[in-house]
């Protein structure tokens, strides 16, 4: 039974890592901040060890005797009032955690990066692990911070020997995403009928369990220093809402609005979110972001690892099930 430290357990991807990891023998340390919200770890039997990535003085010692590590915690927002503060736990967050993990040897590292760092096919075909890409493809903080962080973690493979895979999760979907992410609020608002038009732009949707059983595979299975993409199938925004829509006897949207004419807005909502503190609805930030679909293949991960992913709209429909049961719509 290997003794595992895990990141972000407390959060959406996370939870479901720890409950795969639990699934498989893994017996866990968790890392979580005292004032974390830790109702994804109810009922897991693990051990919390109580710190914060932004001091690595907090969980050091709790790396000792670890034969495993994963690092699934990330700071995810698509707009943050200051972007240093993610810079802090993204990328020197990482850098930190893994140079800890060198020094108490931990044997294997599987860490959970995004499809946010990788290239998109100008022609709109699904990209893969070796499309090109650069830092200045990365729009907006969020990208560049885990553009900049899977760059350090390739580095300390390369010149410290750090026994680290790299996961390149795409649009994960379904239970325990208490937030939600921004994906499970655009599902939310659809479930609720306020998304009546939408932009054109396209998202690699796949189950969260089958993302949390990628990570396993790959640090069963992966190689050092390689990525791998979990991810499933590839929609159009439109189609999204349109699967939506018919699994909740919805009139699906028809309305597809031009991005330009929503720059404004997202001035605006940017602005009043500045006032209040509170994330707007829109972002300058997500509107780049959508001129691009973000269409990818897991193919080498199916291939090397044996991965798999089940259809969209059975991720969708576990997705709506659980915000329903909880709550949210």
């Amino acid at each position: 039974m290997p003794l595992t430290f895990l990141t972000g357990a407390t959060g959406f991807v996370g939870a479901a890592v720890a409950r795969t990891l639990i699934g498989k023998g893994h017996k866990l340390r968790v890392l979580s901040r005292p004032n974390n919200d830790r109702r994804n770890l109810k009922g897991l039997d693990v051990e919390v060890v109580e710190g914060d990535l932004g001091n690595p003085d907090s969980y050091r010692a709790a790396l000792q005797g670890c034969q495993a590590l994963f690092h699934v915690a990330a700071d995810y927002r698509i707009w943050v009032p200051d972007p240093a503060a993610m810079h802090r736990i993204n990328v020197d967050g990482t850098r930190a955690l893994m140079m800890a993990a060198l020094e108490a040897k931990v044997e294997r590292i599987v860490y959970t990066s995004s499809v946010a760092t990788l290239g998109i096919n100008k022609d709109g075909t699904p990209s893969d692990e070796a499309t090109p890409v650069s830092f200045d493809d990365m729009v907006g903080i969020y990208k560049q911070s885990k553009f900049l962080a899977e760059d350090e973690v390739r580095r300390l493979v390369t010149h410290h020997g750090l026994p680290a895979i790299i996961v390149n999760p795409s649009t994960p979907i379904g239970p325990r995403d208490i937030k939600p992410t921004p994906t499970g609020r655009i599902i939310v608002d659809a479930v609720r009928g306020m998304m009546p038009a939408y932009v054109d732009t396209g998202l690699n949707i796949a189950h969260v369990e089958d993302v949390a059983m990628g990570h396993w595979l790959a640090y069963e299975r992966g190689v050092i220093g390689e990525r791998y993409i979990l991810g499933g199938d590839n929609l159009g925004l439109g189609d999204i809402l349109t699967i939506i829509a018919n699994q909740v006897g919805r009139k699906p949207p028809t309305v597809k609005l031009p991005r330009a004419a929503l720059y404004p807005v997202a001035i605006v909502a940017e602005t009043w979110a500045r006032l209040t503190g509170k994330e707007p609805l829109v972002t300058i930030d997500a509107l780049r972001m959508a001129k691009k679909k973000m269409f990818f293949s897991p193919a080498k991960a199916m291939r090397d690892l044996g991965y798999t992913a089940r259809p969209a709209p059975d991720a969708i429909a576990d997705a709506i099930a659980w915000f329903r049961e909880n709550g949210y719509c």
